[in-house]
Formats: structure tokens, sequence, C-alpha cells
């Protein structure tokens, strides 16, 4: 029998038995309910397009990707993004305003650039004057919390910046990466970098600059010249393909006998060791039969996203005027109803990276989720299509119909780290210490990026191996 199930072909699942595999064990069974590896991460070619469905990039700084990609032999084909272009901005009463540049999300490298931006108020810009000032109160407040302390990111902003930078930069940039509300989002789990600045120095501002003066950073984002589908696909060539089953979803998982039994679609079988790297609210409902407390644990909401991805040729592309930069992000309306779907992000991903469109051609990616997004999963592609078009219209003036238009709807995709995250994540790994060859994985635990991904599925596969000896 397979010694090691793994439940979940996606970034996280294929990156545990791609380590498997290159520490040279074999005795394993990689499960995926869909026709294909890669999950969230899925890469389409097209008439000199390269057009991301999912994911586009990794933060730079966190080294699992670009390490692996390098393992893989794929050196040559690492992209820095196209930083001397890098300009995000606001939709602001219907205009783009940018951002002011040199700024890590919502704290400035330079305040003088705050006092110039139209984005602000005066208050706003006398917040930012004011924060350093604060910095030793500041420090203070941090010393005095308990260890597992937690708070909103709406609150830790505020209390350095005030509401306006709260709601005006805070929101939409995180809303950009989960689809979430800073009203309900943890600080200590996705502004863990802020929080320990805070405790370290107290004023953000300040900190920034000592690290400015510090370090010369790389490109904020990394992708690969053929797409990130890229390093799936190396990853999967040194799995054995007798090892991977598609088309095949786990329908049922229950220890018995001191191993657990994996009841797939075609077939149960047993094993010592099982990795579960779905979605959090699948694995809840594997967990759900004989733990009360990981299901409960598992509970935790989620948003759906919805891509829309418009190429242009050269005749199209002409017609367009996309300002420079890598794209523009939409402030959220914090309504107590649902709200009509509307845009969270557009990226002018030809600008954003190279090697992504033909020579004088465009391609736009449009970004939908957190409250509005289910309304449109259901909806067929050409409604969401022509949603996705109206608004980057009003956005960006008249945007013809493209050359290319797709569609990719990843429902319960973007797992809300709420406030107590941390803490309830600890209490799961308690749970798994003590639950002999059980391991949970993937973007609802330790970082939604694709380098915690990776990380998560590697170290995994070292643990489960050292738990065979």
């Amino acid at each position: 029998m397979p010694r090691i199930a793994i439940i979940g072909g996606g970034l996280s699942g294929v990156s545990c038995g791609y380590e498997l595999s290159r520490r040279g064990f074999s005795d394993f069974v990689l499960y995926e309910a869909t026709a294909r590896l890669g999950g969230i991460v899925e890469t389409r070619h097209q008439d000199g397009f390269v057009i991301e469905c999912g994911a586009d990039s990794w933060v730079t700084e966190k080294p699992g990707a670009h390490e692996l990609a390098v393992e893989l032999g794929l050196e040559d084909q690492i992209l820095p993004s196209n930083d001397a272009r890098r300009r995000t901005y606001l939709v602001v009463g219907g205009e783009l305003v940018a951002m002011p540049d040199g700024m890590r999300m919502m704290v400035p490298g330079d305040i003088e650039a705050i006092a110039a931006s139209p984005l602000f108020s005066e208050s706003a810009r006398q917040a930012y004057r004011q924060e350093p000032s604060h910095a030793e109160e500041l420090k203070a407040f941090a010393a005095s919390r308990p260890a597992d302390w937690d708070e909103t990111v709406a609150d830790f902003v505020q209390r350095h910046f005030g509401v306006e930078v709260s709601e005006k930069i805070a929101g939409p940039l995180l809303a950009g990466v989960f689809g979430g509300d800073i009203r309900k989002l943890s600080a200590g789990a996705v502004m863990a970098a802020f929080v320990k600045m805070e405790r370290e120095h107290g004023s953000l501002v300040l900190a920034l600059q000592r690290q400015a003066r510090k370090v010369q950073k790389p490109s904020v984002f990394t992708s690969l010249k053929g797409g990130l589908q890229t390093l799936i696909e190396g990853m999967a060539a040194k799995i054995a393909p007798s090892a991977v089953r598609l088309s095949e979803p786990v329908k049922a998982l229950r220890p018995k006998a001191g191993k657990w039994e994996v009841t797939a679609a075609s077939s149960t079988e047993s094993f010592e060791q099982v990795v579960v790297a779905t979605p959090a609210h699948m694995a809840r409902k594997l967990v759900a039969p004989w733990s009360q407390e990981l299901q409960s644990l598992l509970e935790m909401e989620a948003t759906s996203a919805v891509i829309a991805a418009f190429a242009f040729d050269q005749e199209q592309s002409a017609k367009l005027k996309i300002p420079q930069g890598f794209g523009f992000l939409v402030p959220q309306r914090y309504e107590s109803a649902p709200a009509p779907p509307e845009l969270l992000a557009g990226t002018f991903v030809d600008q954003k990276f190279s090697h992504r469109a033909p020579q004088g051609c465009v391609l736009l990616r449009a970004f939908f989720g957190g409250d509005s997004a289910p309304s449109l999963l259901l909806q067929p592609d050409a409604s969401i299509l022509e949603l996705a078009r109206r608004q980057l219209s009003q956005i960006l003036g008249e945007v013809p119909e493209a050359k290319i238009a797709l569609v990719r709807r990843w429902p319960l995709s973007l797992p809300q780290y709420t406030v107590g995250h941390q803490a309830r994540v600890a209490r799961v790994e308690e749970i798994l210490g003590v639950s002999p060859g059980l391991h949970l994985i993937g973007n609802a635990f330790h970082g939604v990026g694709l380098p915690d991904m990776i990380r998560q599925g590697r170290i995994t596969a070292a643990a489960a191996l050292l738990a065979q000896r």
C-alpha cells in the first residue's frame, strides 16, 4: 500500500509531492479533484500573449519561489517586475490618482511626497507628519499588549495615520490581495512586518526610513517569462505519473487502526501519513466526522475571486489610453447590504512585466472579489466580460472589444485571516501534534502567497518523511 497520501493538487500539494520525489521517496499518491494540477496557478499562451488566469507573481522578498525556480533549472526564466514603471493608482471620483512614490503599503518613504499628493486631505497629511513624533507612545502601547493580542488592520492603521488613510489606502490594497475587509482582517496575520516595526520602533515612518538606508531592495514582484504554470510543470515532471490521480476527488478521510483511510471516487486505501492540501472549506468536510474541534477551527471565512483578462492587438491597443504604471485599486464601499459587483483592481499586465504581450499590444486584467463576487460566479462568461469591459471603460476611457478575452472563477479561494487567526492556527497545530500522520497545509494557514505555499508543502514533506523513520 502507498504510505503517504496528498489530498489536493494545488501549489501546496504539488510542492509536497515534488519534495517527496526529490528526496527519493516514491511511495505516495497525489489526489486532485480536477483534470489539472496547479490550482489557482494557471497560464494560458495564445498569439504571443502570456495570460495568467490566477496568481500573476510572487513577492520578491520571500525567497521560496525564487529558490524553487533555480532548483528546477528555470533561472533564465526568472522575470522581475518593471519597477521603473511602477506606479499604482487609486480610483477617486471616477478618476485615476497616482499613489505617492516610495510607499510601502500605507507607509510613505518620503513625507514630502505625501504633502504633494492630491490623494490626501490636509488632516491626513498632518497625521503622516506627526506619526514619527508619537514613536515612544506607540512603542509603549505595543509593549503593553500580551503576546497573543490581536486587532483589526483598520484599528492598527488608524492608530498610526487615522481613518482616512485606513480606508483610502490600506482598504483597497488589502482588498486587492485578500478580497477582504480591513475591519475584520487580523493585523498580526496579514501585516506582521508592520506589527514588528511598531514593537521595535513605534513609528512606522521612521522604521521604513531606517530600512531604506540599510538595503537596496530588488524588484517588488517576480514571475517567470513563460508564466507561473512553468513552476507547476517543472515540479510535476519530477513526480512519477503513476503517483498522480487527476479527476479523483476524495470523498472521505478517517482514522482507522492506526492509519488513515482515504476514500476517493474510485477506491479506498490506507496510508500512514496524510497531507490535506485543500482549501479550508474542503478540509473541514473531511475532518468533520471525527473531530468537531478541527471542524470548528476550520470554519474560517473565505471570499471568491473572478478574473477577466483582455488581450488587444496593435490596432486595438492604439485606441487605448493606459497611463504608465502597474494598475489601479478601487476603494471599497462599506455597506450593510451586498453591493452590485464592482472591480476591486485592474492590472496593466504588459507594463508590470515584460514577455507578456507582443510589441505594441496591451494586456489588461480585471479583478472582482469580496462580498459581491458570489453573484458573478454563476453568470456566463459573456456577462462577466461585458461588466468588466464597461467598468474598465468608466475608469480608463473606452475599452474596445479584445482580440482575446477570458474569465476564470475561483470560488472560496481567498481565506480571510480575521482577528485571532494566528491563535486559531496555533491550536490547529496543537491538535495535529497529537494526531499522528495528519498534516494540514494550504493558503488558509501561514500566508496566501506562492512562496508561503511552496514552503509549507516542502516542509511538510520533510516532516512526513521524518515521521516515517
